[in-house]
């Protein structure tokens, strides 16, 4: 966290999960608490920093929007965040109910925006037709997967006329494929994903040794490259990642000067690998 405020971070992604361990002082919401404490450690200026967390529908209808969020912040120990994720409704939450509960948030003012998070293209453009009719703020932002593995859904025309209706800005995610494309498993490292074969995971992998083999072309590590393939799309706001030390997280930062640098021979041969 501290690597993140010295490097410029100001945009800072949180969220709700449940105890895998049995090992957490709670059964869920854990990690909201050591974020809030982590953010206060680290010295972070509340008004300078964009927070997001999610909504997950976990127990609606039983715990409404207002209720979940009012968790997630006592947790954090915040009065608001400026976006919050509304994850796909699940079948018994409508989306004009969905809708209803995220404009409620806005208006009591502990949300400031609202985005999705893993939205299919046509959950958008019902959304937006929803959200136009009942005259209330349209998602801001959209949280998709958005790597050289996979890339269909922001790619999608029918997509890119939702970016540009709501208007919404993509934040792209598994930008590195779990790790996959960073190298890591051809060195023989572990990872969250060493055991979970699914095709999006299995992908990450075999397409990592052309990333890897580009990148030491350019001379630079191999999720700058990976790095490049969201930074080139025309409606991106910002690219998730998690960082497990300060090392990783400045190389991450790194990667926009690379993409900057990057010429038209190079930014082409970056959309090769994703084809």
């Amino acid at each position: 966290m501290c690597a993140a405020r010295e490097a410029g971070i100001t945009f800072l992604d949180d969220a709700r999960y449940d105890d895998e361990t049995g090992r957490a002082p709670t059964p869920t919401g854990w990690s909201e608490v050591v974020f809030g404490e982590l953010f206060r450690a680290a010295g972070w200026a509340r008004e300078e920093v964009i927070v997001a967390n999610k909504l997950w529908w976990e127990h609606w209808p039983e715990e409404d929007a207002n209720a979940e969020l009012d968790g997630s912040l006592g947790r954090m120990g915040f009065d608001h965040v400026d976006l919050i994720y509304a994850v796909a409704p699940p079948p018994h939450l409508t989306m004009a109910e969905l809708i209803e509960q995220v404009a409620g948030l806005i208006r009591s003012g502990i949300a400031r925006a609202w985005g999705t998070c893993m939205w299919t293209v046509a959950q958008h453009l019902e959304a937006l037709a929803l959200c136009e009719q009942a005259g209330v703020p349209a998602p801001a932002a959209a949280q998709m997967v958005t790597s050289l593995v996979e890339h269909r859904d922001p790619d999608d025309p029918d997509m890119h006329r939702a970016f540009v209706r709501g208007p919404i800005a993509l934040v792209a995610s598994f930008v590195l494929a779990g790790g996959a494309l960073t190298g890591k498993y051809l060195r023989g490292e572990h990872g969250r994903v060493d055991d979970n074969e699914s095709p999006l995971n299995r992908a990450g992998k075999e397409l990592a040794p052309k990333v890897v083999a580009l990148a030491e072309q350019w001379g630079v590590p191999p999720s700058h490259v990976a790095f490049a393939y969201a930074f080139s799309h025309r409606h991106l706001a910002s690219v998730l990642f998690g960082a497990r030390t300060p090392e990783q997280l400045r190389e991450n930062v790194a990667a926009y000067a690379t993409f900057e640098a990057l010429d038209a021979r190079q930014l082409e041969a970056v959309r090769v690998l994703a084809n």
